[in-house]
């Protein structure tokens, strides 16, 4: 596989923001030729250019929006490869913003494939979330009609040499906007956790794990699929009192200090996530650590295990144990030390600058996937 990405220019959207950016850093360690960082923020773009001076292969920095495809026609010159990461992702500022996130989400993306068909591009992963499975949110929605839009464009409207497909990730733990900076920030200044509801339950993975699924999974598909890492799942109940115990202490205050406030579901969530839907088990074909979803005018067989919607609910639940361990591993710094990059930011809109935390915002998703 390491021979597919060898002396190639790779573009990545998004490319400054929680999973865009452990991308890059996989990326390089594939030896291709290019990597063309595109993001909407000038100074994250600024920042991330300082992290990587001193690293190969060749950096290229774009600033510039996927809503724009004169931008993205620009960017794409003499690329190969796209991972397209950039979206608004945020799923109650989505429920508030429906317009920007079908410009984004879905127009946006429509920008994308058709700027990287122009471009002679040869292969284009886009990453979406397991909120595109039988979706309740504007988010989810958006998302889904992304990867519609990838499908669709690989069978009826893709250049010969293009081959499109996306991934669906959970959440992924310690990314911006999610819940675990929140509750580290909330442990820290003494409580209360502001938990939505103890037994709602996400699909968690790391960032390691989830920037490495995707560039597995893009150099591995045929056209038209969409990627399902299979992974474990927590609830939100386990993650605050796995949290509260482990972190209290180191700011001088007993775990049962700690209060935990039940503030009640946003608009938009839904207490169980999907990465694969009822509708969806007919066109699946399980692997050993993966499902692969076909497009639906497949005419194929497939087989799998699953006897109905593969859920948060239905999946392994981590031990508290196994959580803080997720955790630790997640917000550990790049010389091992754990805790020590929490991060204190809001989820960004394919890459807007980051805003505070809002605890009554970014109280039960754990990080999309999608960043």
């Amino acid at each position: 596989m390491t021979s597919k990405l060898a002396d190639r220019n790779v573009l990545i959207t998004g490319g400054c923001g929680s999973i865009g950016s452990k991308i890059v850093s996989r990326l390089a360690d594939r030896e291709p030729n290019l990597i063309r960082v595109l993001d909407n923020s000038e100074q994250r773009l600024a920042a991330f250019q300082g992290s990587f001076e001193e690293r190969e292969p060749e950096m290229d920095y774009v600033l510039a929006n996927i809503r724009d495809k004169d931008q993205l026609t620009i960017a794409m010159r003499d690329v190969d490869v796209v991972f397209h990461v950039a979206a608004m992702k945020h799923v109650p500022m989505v429920e508030d913003n429906p317009y920007g996130a079908v410009q984004t989400n879905i127009e946006g993306t429509r920008n994308v494939v058709e700027a990287a068909a122009e471009s002679d591009v040869d292969r284009l992963l886009g990453v979406s979330t397991d909120k595109a499975a039988n979706p309740s949110s504007t988010m989810g929605s958006t998302k889904l009609i992304a990867e519609r839009i990838i499908s669709s464009f690989d069978k009826y409207c893709s250049a010969d040499d293009l081959v499109l497909g996306s991934v669906r990730f959970g959440n992924v733990v310690g990314t911006e906007g999610s819940v675990v900076p929140l509750f580290y920030e909330q442990i820290e200044a003494g409580g209360p956790l502001t938990v939505t509801d103890p037994s709602m339950t996400r699909f968690v993975m790391l960032p390691e794990d989830a920037a490495q699924f995707a560039i597995d999974s893009c150099l591995n598909m045929d056209g038209g699929e969409v990627f399902v890492k299979k992974m474990p799942a927590l609830t939100v109940g386990d993650l605050a009192e796995a949290m509260r115990r482990q972190y209290a202490p180191q700011f001088g205050y007993d775990p049962d200090e700690i209060e935990i406030e039940l503030i009640g579901a946003k608009p938009g969530e839904r207490y169980h996530e999907k990465l694969v839907a009822r509708d969806e088990i007919r066109y699946t074909d399980e692997r050993e650590d993966h499902f692969v979803l076909h497009p639906h005018y497949d005419e194929l067989e497939f087989t799998n295990s699953l006897e109905d919607e593969y859920t948060s609910n239905s999946t392994r639940h981590m031990s508290q144990s196994e959580i803080v361990s997720i955790v630790q591993q997640a917000t550990a710094s790049p010389n091992g030390d754990s805790d020590s990059t929490i991060q204190e930011t809001d989820v960004d809109a394919d890459g807007v600058t980051p805003l505070p935390i809002n605890p009554d915002t970014a109280t039960a998703e754990f990080g999309d996937g999608d960043e």
